[in-house]
């Protein structure tokens, strides 16, 4: 993979380049003072900004080890209406918590969920709250070095390369690719079609900046489940699904084409990553889903957090809305090298171990 030299004028002219490499460089000397913690951590994030599947390999890596270990989840909290660091209980909202670590929370009720800026706050506070933990998922904080975490996993976007990206705004990357540098683990995700020369692509690209393990994953999605009681509870997706598919995530592309796999006729309402909808818009839709003929409307986990948890909605919505779950599938049958690399760290740097 070779680089197209007006991307590489591109970053040279940009000043926000400059500012993120000159910032990683104080890190790297120890100018500005990054935080290690005696319990493990484990950042999930990106180079990039939309969507990697961060959220999926987070719930991938929660699935693994909350039956051996207690584990917390901390989260920025993108998007939320609060300030400072928050504990989920019983009580908590998605504007507390935003989007995801509200998901992650309902989905896992069992693990501790926060929410803190500040991540070295975060984790004095949830150590503090539970002096039982064991390890601590970082979720999106591969750009938030205060926190020296442990283990670095790194999603890459396998239909986006770097290589042909530029930093932010020129491009989608929130720094240069010499931040792969930082990474423990990488992993290509959404490689639904990849072949195997694209593999070997990817894989010789991560191992010119970093010889690290590089793993490859796709998501399967599964079952639709109702939102509601008032929805019929056992459906199938097939040929004679009619769906209005609603979202408010990055790329959507991805779900339309599994919809139509199945045999649907899909019909797309598009918004914004992390879109909270107004009334306006929740009335859009249940006259969309009439008008259009549809027979279910059907949208993402995420997405389904901000619908479920308003005071009102029409009752066509609620007698016909369903989410679709998705579940991470690291491919070429290397899911338990990487399941042993995710235990190895955790063993051997638990403060119970």
């Amino acid at each position: 993979m070779k680089r197209n030299i007006l991307r590489t004028l591109a970053d040279i002219a940009n000043p926000y380049y400059w500012i993120m490499a000159a910032r990683n460089k104080a890190f790297d000397a120890g100018i500005i003072k990054s935080r290690c913690f005696d319990i493990p951590t484990i950042c999930v994030g990106n180079i990039s900004v939309g969507g990697t599947g961060k959220t999926p390999h987070i719930e991938y890596i929660v699935r693994l080890l909350k039956e051996k270990y207690q584990i917390a989840v901390l989260s920025r909290g993108y998007g939320r209406k609060s300030k400072g660091y928050i504990k989920a209980d019983k009580s908590s909202t998605m504007e507390q918590l935003g989007d995801e670590p509200f998901q992650i929370k309902e989905k896992f009720k069992d693990i501790d969920v926060a929410v803190c800026e500040k991540r070295v706050n975060g984790i004095e506070q949830l150590t503090a709250d539970n002096r039982n933990l064991q390890a601590i998922l970082l979720d999106d904080a591969y750009q938030h070095r205060h926190v020296k975490a442990g283990l670095n996993i790194l999603l890459i976007d396998s239909n986006r390369t770097l290589c042909n990206d530029n930093v932010l705004p020129f491009g989608r990357l929130r720094e240069g690719v010499a931040g792969i540098k930082r990474a423990d683990i990488v992993i290509f995700t959404k490689c639904k079609d990849i072949t195997c020369e694209q593999k070997a692509g990817h894989r010789c690209y991560i191992k010119r900046k970093k010889d690290i393990p590089v793993y490859f994953s796709t998501v399967r999605y599964g079952k639709p489940y109702p939102l509601f009681d008032e929805a019929i509870q056992d459906i199938t997706i097939n040929k004679e699904s009619r769906i209005l598919l609603v979202t408010g995530i990055a790329k959507p592309q991805h779900l339309k084409a599994e919809m139509e796999g199945r045999g649907a006729k899909v019909e797309l309402m598009q918004y914004g990553d992390h879109h909270n909808f107004s009334d306006t818009e929740i009335d859009d839709i249940a006259e969309r889903f009439l008008k259009s003929g549809s027979t279910m409307i059907v949208t993402t986990e995420k997405d389904a957090t901000r619908i479920k948890h308003r005071k009102e909605l029409p009752q066509v919505i609620r007698n016909n809305i369903y989410a679709i779950p998705i579940v991470v599938e690291i491919l070429d049958g290397e899911d338990k090298l990487f399941n042993k690399n995710i235990y190895d760290y955790v063993t051997e740097n638990s403060r119970n171990s």
